[in-house]
């Protein structure tokens, strides 16, 4: 099970280990030099795979916490194997999606289903996420009613232009640095992807509430990822917010 330290930085980590274990030079460090030993071997792989960790560390420009969290993981360590296996699927569930990574222009998930709710409760119809993200949503919902907490969708996917009227509708009621913080452009939502969730009152209340506390504590283990965690608004760009979950 991931712990919910592994939930905040799972983001950082998706894109780390992309370049981390894919990179293009690794068949050549990892090419078997006649002259060697085999220890000699393992312990320059050992050294390939640490320098090329922590380059991308480095280019990342991580707060130090993160960056320290990250190093610490073994490449054959079972989160970064269980994370190597996430890598080879589908690319759009760990596609970077912020301020300064867009979706592809005109993309619409081809896949996406209406929220029916069923062990958890649905704000209005025709909500939507994409497959794979609506059904990890109800096997998390039906394991938080066990624990007699009962979930809210209030907001899922959204169009491109859908977001586009939102942001607009934000900048004209606070200004656009304001807005910048509460809400993405076009093109840059999460939301885009049918692999985002609102739940509950989309406020900063949802953090006390029981659902708030239990998603906090047991989302990873299903999958999602709490976007924009307390206190990290200088990484993600915008302040915090209890209620909005990325399925991974």
């Amino acid at each position: 099970m991931l712990s919910l330290r592994k939930s905040i930085i799972l983001p950082f980590m998706m894109i780390l280990v992309v370049h981390a274990s894919c990179s293009k030079e690794k068949e050549t460090l990892t090419a078997p030099l006649p002259e060697e030993t085999e220890q000699e071997q393992e312990q320059e792989l050992k050294l390939a795979w640490q320098d090329r960790l922590n380059f991308v560390l480095y280019q990342a420009e991580l707060p130090s916490q993160i960056a320290n969290t990250i190093a610490a993981f073994k490449e054959d360590s079972p989160f970064m194997q269980e994370l190597s296996v996430i890598l080879r699927g589908d690319p759009y569930l760990r596609l970077l999606i912020d301020k300064s990574h867009a979706l592809p222009t005109g993309y619409e998930p081809d896949d996406l289903v209406e929220l029916e709710g069923g062990a958890y409760r649905v704000s209005r119809s025709g909500l939507m996420l994409r497959k794979s993200a609506s059904d990890a949503l109800l096997v998390m919902a039906q394991a938080a009613l066990e624990d007699n907490v009962i979930l809210t969708a209030s907001s899922a996917y959204r169009s491109y232009d859908y977001q586009a009227l939102l942001f607009a509708r934000n900048v004209r009621e606070m200004g656009e640095a304001a807005a910048s913080r509460e809400s993405s452009r076009p093109g840059y939502s999460q939301h885009q992807s049918g692999l985002a969730v609102d739940f509950g009152s989309i406020d900063d209340s949802f953090a006390q509430s029981s659902a708030g506390k239990w998603v906090l504590t047991n989302a990873a283990r299903f999958g999602w990822s709490l976007s924009f965690p307390d206190g990290y608004e200088e990484v993600t760009g915008y302040r915090w917010e209890s209620w909005h979950y990325r399925y991974v």
